[in-house]
């Protein structure tokens, strides 16, 4: 099973590449896993049916009892089947649904098989952490399909409210799961539902578990997304809101309801909102004229009747749940997929505007009849034998004393009814003719087509006239719920039973319904207040009162900015200080009179630069102090703290003086200061409090401190002696994990605020041999008085830009540093170095690179792409820290190598260096990032404001 989720998420990066290739070819490519998911749920069946089941746990956190438990028992089986069977043959179906000119067809491609990969992962979870996980991949994926057409308002808004709804579900069941996992000590979803315990505290979070289910699966108040959603593409309606993510939340209901449906107050909201969304649902679908929104208001009502059978908790109801879900899944999905098939044939889904379509497409109108026999509960179709049982099951609980039974059974009576009423109205509106509507034309369309919807329509026939072999597949869930006497078995024909009296009835009064109001045509809008109005009153009024908070706290003044996250802190920390009981009774001022001097500069250079006049003075003074902690590390015995807060302060020097060419030279030209005293206060303030932490902080010690034992786990663990180093690579590696990941957002932040039309620089790549024929074309015509070039792009610039002396000196330089750099890359695992100074070097040469020949010198040094580089840097390193997780090891576990090899002698190698050269690369690629956006283009920007003038 596990390898099965592997192989939706390998499949699912690969079919955007392959998408190239084979155009809409590549859904049949992606068909291939779910159907081999479906092959091996099969093969699985021996061990599931009766009650068995078929379980993998691979141990995740062991210390906090975590684990990826993955559990296929009879409810879980049939839900992949479901997800599985149902998924290929809906990416078969959009092999002939798009065509080769779509738009984003690989995202799509991939995005709708990831999201059937998180569905599996969702049905066969038995960890409820795991569960949570598939259950919001689905909601984000969802998002993604629903607003696939990313250039339509409808698309992205629908996209936008279904995601809301469901996370803020999500987010609630959350909170239930978590609970239930505490009062039960386990997170195994088997054994909570095994252990029912009971209390306040548990029926609490029964609650909240349901809420979640509820939003997934569109249950009113919640079912406003569903409808919405129909702005997705026909495929992703006829999976996602027929047989798959809609189907979430029923399924959590299932699994809970038998230990967990007696629970005060789980029948009450079960059968409550069930029955009150099947009835609006069904009867808003009679008021609807787009086909494809008939069918979405139809599965609202649907999905409250599943939640009524499935959380009723009786077996009986469990046995006709299951067997309902199953059903629907099939008609439901079917009936979606012709939708899509007439929209393609007709031009229009609106049935006002269909007519004759019956007769140039009798196999269409045919495999809708055998999907709406199903739906609505016609023998031999399994719908039928399902509905059978659901009467049956709530008829009986009803005559035991449940008046609840009784409220159930008039409510899916009555739902049942409108059932019959608008799929009706649906086969009317889609294939009758109608007076005074032209007849749809005729229109060629590949019988392949229809495939997918024809075998799903059969199906449900085959099931239907199997029951009795069905039985015995499904009634090991039912068996998981005790009862008393003998349990209902599915049948075609049970003979002449209330429940056959009911659904006649049913029948016979939905054709009435039909004919009074489901050829109507023309409907008056609902007044009064709506779930959909109230939804969109919640974001405007979020959106006001952001705006108004925005307003107060955004004013575009950065000392604004800075003094309020300042006063918090003063406040907030000075309070804990005023607090603070632990204060050292004895003050180390200095260990040697070298600190007290450089401590001395460092506060006169902070003092200066608070009265500095220009912008690059009071950087330069800023810098000292930078420079004046290097030289403390440095006393103290710390080289490679040292040397990195060197080449930061260097580069940071850097990046100041990039943006200084554009603002004026002297600081107060534009905007002047004020409350000069207000903001010394505030500084003055802050330092007091920085110093006063630092104080207690030392003082508050009571234990020996954990670096103690660094230097030998370093070298035991790490195999290194450099203590630093291999605390980034290896002992902490995952603060180094999260360090890499906000250099590259700083680092694309940066050059998002830079380019304006894309993150490329657009730098021209001189080729050597181009610029040597350059140079010489231009001796030619400057003779031999022009100055000659160092550098492959020297001769760019302008005569009154260029420095022979800087040429000469980078070009003698550059490559001996950068074979420094890659020196401190690998040397830095036992001496000073590592991949972060390493780094740093480099994107130092590449800096005297662009001082010396400007924007075209630094595309010939680095004729790469910055973000290709960060991207390569982070997934080495990611690949570094997970890779011995294959070999049965924990993640970022350093595997050590030594050997003699020729020709460079004994040679040691720790893998945790793969690590480090990933950092190399994230940071050199960070700097030329820098110098690309906040050089090169503010460059090209220059120079384009300059022709613009005077031309």
């Amino acid at each position: 099973m596990l390898a099965m989720l592997i192989a939706f998420g390998l499949c699912a990066l690969a079919l955007p590449p392959l998408t190239r290739v084979l155009g809409r070819r590549v859904f049949l490519v992606g068909a291939l896993v779910p159907t081999a998911a479906f092959v091996h749920t099969v093969f699985a069946s021996p061990s599931v049916v009766g009650g068995g089941r078929v379980e993998q746990v691979v141990p995740w956190v062991p210390q906090l009892d975590l684990s990826l438990a993955l559990r296929l028992d009879t409810l879980s089986w049939v839900l992949a089947l479901v997800v599985t069977g149902v998924g290929a043959l809906v990416l078969v179906y959009c092999a002939f649904y798009f065509s080769d000119a779509e738009e984003g067809l690989g995202r799509f491609a991939a995005t709708l098989l990831g999201f059937a990969g998180a569905m599996y992962g969702l049905v066969i979870a038995d960890d409820v952490y795991l569960l949570f996980v598939f259950w919001e991949a689905t909601s984000v994926l969802s998002y993604l399909l629903i607003g696939h057409s990313t250039a339509r308002k409808a698309s992205r808004g629908a996209a936008l409210q279904a995601l809301l709804v469901t996370t803020f579900g999500g987010l609630v069941m959350l909170v239930g799961l978590v609970l239930l996992s505490v009062e039960t000590g386990t997170s195994r979803l088997s054994e909570i539902v095994a252990a029912a315990p009971a209390g306040p505290l548990v029926t609490t979070a029964v609650i909240l578990v349901l809420v979640g289910a509820m939003s997934k699966s569109a249950i009113v108040p919640f079912h406003f997304w569903l409808p919405s959603a129909m702005a997705a593409p026909t495929p992703v309606s006829a999976y996602l809101h027929a047989a798959a993510m809609v189907k979430a939340g029923i399924y959590l209901l299932a699994r809970l309801a038998p230990g967990f449906a007696d629970v005060p107050g789980w029948r009450e909201i079960v059968v409550g909102f069930g029955v009150v969304t099947m009835l609006f649902g069904a009867w808003t679908a009679l008021r609807q004229t787009d086909l494809k929104l008939v069918l979405a208001y139809g599965t609202v009502s649907q999905l409250g009747f599943l939640m009524v059978v499935t959380g009723y908790g009786t077996r009986d109801a469990a046995l006709a749940g299951l067997a309902l879900l199953l059903a629907h899944a099939l008609y439901k999905s079917t009936l979606f997929l012709t939708v899509g098939i007439i929209d393609h044939r007709a031009g229009t889904r609106d049935l006002r505007k269909l007519s004759g379509l019956g007769r140039e497409a009798p196999v269409l109108a045919t495999v809708t009849a055998l999907a709406l026999v199903s739906m609505i509960g016609l023998p031999p179709a399994f719908g039928f034998v399902a509905k059978e049982a659901v009467f049956t099951a709530l008829l009986h609980d009803a005559v035991a004393g449940g008046s609840l039974g009784w409220v159930a059974l008039v409510g899916v009576a009555a739902g049942s009814v409108l059932t019959v009423a608008y799929s009706a109205r649906f086969f009317w509106g889609a294939f009758y003719r109608k007076p005074g509507v032209e007849p749809v034309r005729k229109a060629r369309v590949s019988a392949r087509f229809s495939f997918s919807p024809a075998l799903l329509a059969a199906s449900g026939v085959v099931l239907g006239v199997s029951a009795a072999f069905v039985d015995p597949l499904l009634s090991g869930y039912s068996t998981t719920i005790p009862a008393e006497g003998e349990s209902y078995h599915l049948a075609l024909w049970h003979g002449l039973e209330p429940a056959l009296g009911i659904s006649a009835a049913t029948l016979l009064l939905g054709a009435l319904v039909f004919l009074w109001r489901g050829r109507r045509t023309s409907f008056t809008r609902p007044s009064g207040l709506t779930a959909a109005g109230s939804y969109s009153g919640v974001l405007r009024s979020v959106d006001r009162v952001a705006a108004r908070t925005t307003s107060l706290t955004q004013r575009g003044s950065l000392p604004f900015y800075l003094g309020v996250i300042f006063l918090v802190f003063v406040g907030c920390v000075g309070a804990a200080l005023i607090a603070n009981r632990s204060w050292p009774r004895d003050l180390k001022l200095w260990d040697f009179p070298g600190q007290a001097a450089i401590g001395v500069v460092m506060i006169i250079a902070a003092l200066a630069a608070t009265r500095a006049t220009k912008r690059f003075q009071a950087v330069v003074l800023v810098g000292v102090t930078g420079y004046g902690m290097a030289s403390l590390f440095a006393l103290e015995g710390a080289p490679d703290l040292a040397l990195t807060q060197v080449l930061v302060e260097v580069v940071t020097l850097v990046a100041f003086v990039l943006v200084l060419r554009r603002l004026p030279a002297r600081l107060g030209t534009r905007n002047g200061s004020r409350n000069a005293a207000l903001r010394a206060g505030i500084a003055v303030a802050v330092g007091a409090i920085m110093a006063t932490v630092a104080v207690v902080a030392l003082a508050a010690r009571n234990r020996l401190p954990i670096s103690l034992a660094w230097p030998d786990l370093a070298y035991t663990g790490g195999h290194g002696r450099n203590v630093v180093n291999v605390a980034l690579v290896d002992l902490r590696g995952w603060d180094t994990m999260g360090e890499l990941s906000v250099i590259i957002v700083a680092a694309t932040g940066v050059a998002s605020l830079v380019f304006i039309s894309g993150r490329s620089d657009n730098l021209r790549r001189i080729p050597r041999r181009e610029a040597r024929d350059t140079i010489r074309a231009r001796r030619r015509e400057e003779g031999d008085e022009a100055r000659s070039s160092w550098l492959l792009a020297g001769r760019t610039l302008a005569a009154g830009n260029r420095s022979i002396l800087l040429e000469v000196v980078v070009r003698l330089t550059f490559h001996p540093i950068i074979v420094v750099s890659v020196y401190l890359l690998f040397a830095g695992h036992n001496l000073p170095g590592g991949g972060f100074a390493g780094g740093l070097v480099a994107g130092l040469a590449l800096v005297a690179r662009y001082l010396a020949g400007g924007r075209h010198e630094l595309g010939a040094a680095a004729p790469v792409d910055a973000g290709k580089m960060l991207g390569a840097g982070l997934l080495l390193a990611v690949g570094a820290a997970l890779v011995p997780m294959f070999f049965g090891q924990s993640a970022l576990t350093s595997s050590f190598f030594e050997g003699e090899v020729w020709p460079f002698g004994h040679v040691e190698f720790v893998t945790s260096t793969i690590f480090d050269v990933g950092v190399y690369l994230v940071v050199v690629g960070l700097v030329l990032d820098v110098l690309r956006s906040l050089g090169a283009e503010v460059d090209r920007q220059q120079d384009h404001e300059l022709s613009t003038v005077a031309s």
